[in-house]
């Protein structure tokens, strides 16, 4: 596996792929990889020919007081995972191949990104949408890998690929979880034991929620008290618990066939999200 960090060596690794007719995989990451970024790695193994994934830590999708400094980053560790998962390159480049001296220029996606995460976070999915769209230029692949944990975000980029005209295709795929249902995410890392024990509740509560939805409970209520039980179990806050549909993320009052439910809540130091589909 190749390790690069500097554009023009990406570039000409890149020409010998297409050279040899090979198709191209993108699975960016922020590393820290873990179980779900290998089934991304797996997934794109079997629809292309050269996977290429990418580390880096975007400064621009923190925002103040987040965990920047803190987030964990063990790239020899990642690379290891890659190298035998048979992944052709990484793509980790330096801050000033991403963001060069002077860089000025912002991609934002106005509606898709607006409540959930874009509430919480302002400005986080201009720094996504950004970063995205840079790798993309950069990689040019014919298809690019995101999970479905970030359901928001993946939403957010595929919004960006149509307005700006990316021909690639975008691959959703589903949220990997441990065996108690907890989504994998590299901030579970900051869970201590019993907050790892207490965070079982979140997926558990939005199965529930989901399952009484789709039986025709009123949903302001389900919401409600999901809310209401995530706080007696270990959370200390709620950002959202809402009901939303599937592609435009618009937020539902009933019960529809394309309805997602997602949530974010804070236990310890650490926000959790989670999504689930309805049905």
């Amino acid at each position: 596996m190749q390790i690069v960090r500097q554009l023009d060596p990406l570039r000409n690794a890149l020409a010998e792929f297409r050279a040899a007719g090979l198709t191209i995989g993108l699975v960016p990451t922020m590393g820290a990889l873990h179980a779900g970024h290998m089934r991304l790695v797996e997934v794109a193994q079997s629809q292309c020919d050269a996977v290429i994934a990418s580390i880096f830590v975007n400064p621009t999708q923190f925002g103040e007081g987040e965990d920047l400094d803190a987030y964990p980053r063990q790239e020899a560790a990642d690379a290891d995972l890659l190298q035998t998962a048979g992944v052709k390159l990484l793509w980790a480049p330096t801050a000033d191949q991403v963001y060069p001296p002077g860089y000025a220029t912002n991609v934002s996606v106005s509606g898709i990104s607006d409540g959930l995460c874009g509430a919480a976070r302002p400005g986080h999915f201009d720094g996504v949408a950004t970063v995205v769209a840079k790798l993309f230029n950069q990689v040019r692949p014919d298809a690019a890998f995101f999970g479905e944990k970030d359901y928001q975000q993946l939403a957010v980029i595929r919004r960006m690929a149509r307005d700006l005209d990316f021909s690639h295709e975008i691959v959703g795929v589903p949220t990997v979880r441990d065996a108690d249902g907890l989504a994998l995410s590299s901030r579970n890392a900051y869970l201590t034991a019993e907050e790892r024990a207490d965070a079982v509740a979140l997926p558990q509560t939005m199965q529930e929620a989901a399952t009484a939805i789709a039986a025709g409970s009123p949903v302001a209520d389900i919401l409600s008290d999901a809310k209401a039980r995530l706080l007696r179990s270990g959370f200390h806050k709620v950002d959202y618990f809402e009901l939303r549909d599937a592609d435009t993320l618009a937020l539902l009052d009933d019960f529809t066939k394309s309805a997602r439910l997602l949530a974010a809540a804070h236990i310890g130091r650490t926000r959790l999200i989670d999504n689930i589909p309805v049905s």
